[in-house]
């Protein structure tokens, strides 16, 4: 894969992940083109190879990013007219009208993936990138500000990085006057829609034991979750897509083998 898919700049990567058609969607392009990869990938940025980033983490390969973001687009662009609503390369946005999105990035690393989703998830979007590793947690904040639209991204409150333990997912209070509360219990009977909890979208980027409840329960009605899963026998892991509709029923479909890092407990300090 990463002979077809590497090059020499963030704009020759993105073009061959186009070209091989790993990116399909024009509004995915744009997003990966808005970010160069040589702020988070520790060396040879532009190789679709995942690379260690310390801590027993890696940022994964450009093309599993790219995966995750084309199945999670529906639920991540920004729902704004009632009814059917259909975007550049989506036939189908999913979510409700007018309610500002919310995304979980579980096992944020480098920060990488966190800064793409949030190009997609409009001006309102907030996208929160969870770590059990302090350590990456400040890794993906300085990585995010080395470019001027990451450094703007944080100082709003659009992006944040937490250090908690992903398979609870994440709820925190209003921050600041200027900036939402998010996560926690999906919960529509909300006073705002700023304040609604639960998650549009949550990314997993690292192989969980099972299906974990609470994060199912943090999904919004509708919502998705991209979870690597292990197998019974612990040998292989799958990609799952959690699915929950508007009624709140959960659907859940197995889509490919992988190989992540495991959702573990943080290390043991010494």
């Amino acid at each position: 894969m990463a002979w077809r898919c590497s090059g020499t700049s963030n704009e020759e990567l993105v073009e061959q992940l186009w070209r091989n058609k790993l990116i399909t969607n024009p509004l995915v392009k744009a997003a990966f083109l808005k970010v160069d990869r040589a702020n988070y990938a520790p060396s040879f940025p532009y190789e679709d190879s995942p690379q260690p980033i310390g801590h027993d983490a890696t940022i994964s390969a450009p093309h599993m990013h790219a995966n995750a973001v084309e199945t999670l687009l529906p639920f991540l662009l920004p729902k704004v007219e009632e009814g059917h609503q259909s975007a550049e390369g989506v036939r189908k946005v999913i979510g409700k009208t007018g309610r500002p999105r919310r995304v979980l990035d579980i096992g944020s690393g480098s920060g990488y993936l966190t800064h793409v989703l949030a190009e997609l998830v409009g001006e309102t979007g907030v996208v929160v990138g969870l770590e059990h590793i302090p350590e990456l947690k400040e890794l993906g904040e300085r990585n995010m500000s080395k470019s001027k639209e990451g450094r703007a991204l944080l100082e709003s409150g659009r992006v944040r990085f937490r250090v908690g333990d992903g398979r609870k997912g994440w709820s925190e209070p209003s921050p600041t006057d200027a900036q939402p509360g998010v996560g926690g219990p999906a919960d529509a009977s909300a006073p705002t829609r700023q304040e609604e909890g639960g998650w549009d979208a949550i990314h997993v980027g690292a192989a969980a034991v099972e299906l974990h409840d609470e994060l199912v329960r943090q999904l919004r009605s509708p919502g998705r979750m991209f979870i690597p899963v292990e197998d019974a026998n612990r040998f292989e892991q799958y990609i799952w897509t959690v699915d929950k509709d508007e009624e709140g029923n959960i659907r859940k479909e197995k889509l490919y083998g992988v190989r992540y890092v495991p959702l573990t407990d943080a290390p043991k300090r010494k």
